[in-house]
């Protein structure tokens, strides 16, 4: 079984072939959303599937622009046990943003906290200020995906029960070489972030990493055992 924490399956060119081939194969795959009107749109669609869930999202690099739908991710923040992809991002893409950026996350972390959510973060150069935003408002149950920070942030990350998802294309640099050696087994998980990571086969990033399959099933399943609590 592949499990995939981190992926778009709404922006692939047919979305319900592709879930179709998923759950045929048994595997879990948790599809992310840029918008709240995104999971408006998708999430009846999902609701048939076996092994598919979709996230309720509001990705960074849409935080000013689209700040408006922030009332609608209140709207359906209680519709789905996954959220993603929120988060910050103060790369040269999205610092014009960031104050935009702040204010937008720290609404959405209000209405999730102390609810029982799994919370897959972007975190592109912002990596201290998300995870210190995360702790103020004590939100559990979360995946760094893609983490590409400082070394020294990972066990602070790790000592908060934390989780770091990673792709095949993490394992072919020097930088996500390093990280990955640094993140103790139990706290992986695998993405893919598909369609726009196109090295993302998640066989090959287990057999690169030199885990197993039922090493992250194991801890999925730790990791989805908080929400059935």
């Amino acid at each position: 079984m592949i499990i995939d924490t981190h992926c778009h399956f709404d922006m692939m060119p047919t979305p319900e072939l592709y879930l179709k081939e998923q759950e045929a194969m048994h595997n879990i795959s948790i599809g992310m959303t840029n918008l709240p009107s995104h999971f408006a749109m998708g999430i009846e669609h999902v609701k048939s599937y076996r092994y598919s869930r979709l996230a309720l999202g509001l990705h960074p690099l849409y935080a000013c622009e689209k700040k408006s739908e922030l009332l609608l991710f209140n709207q359906y923040v209680d519709k789905t046990s996954y959220i993603g992809e929120i988060g910050l991002d103060f790369s040269s893409e999205g610092l014009p943003t960031k104050e935009d950026q702040m204010i937008v996350l720290n609404n959405i972390l209000l209405q999730i906290a102390g609810k029982n959510k799994i919370i897959s973060v972007h975190s592109r150069r912002a990596e201290k200020v998300l995870f210190d935003m995360l702790c103020q408002h004590d939100i559990r149950n979360v995946i760094f995906h893609w983490y590409s920070g400082p070394l020294t942030l990972i066990p602070q990350i790790v000592e908060r029960g934390y989780y770091f998802s990673i792709n095949e294309r993490m394992t072919k640099t020097d930088s996500g070489r390093k990280i990955i050696e640094r993140i103790p087994e139990d706290r992986i998980l695998t993405e893919t972030d598909a369609p726009y990571n196109k090295v993302c086969s998640i066989k090959n990033t287990l057999v690169d990493i030199g885990i197993s399959e039922e090493v992250v099933y194991s801890n999925f399943s730790r990791l989805i055992s908080t929400i059935r609590k």
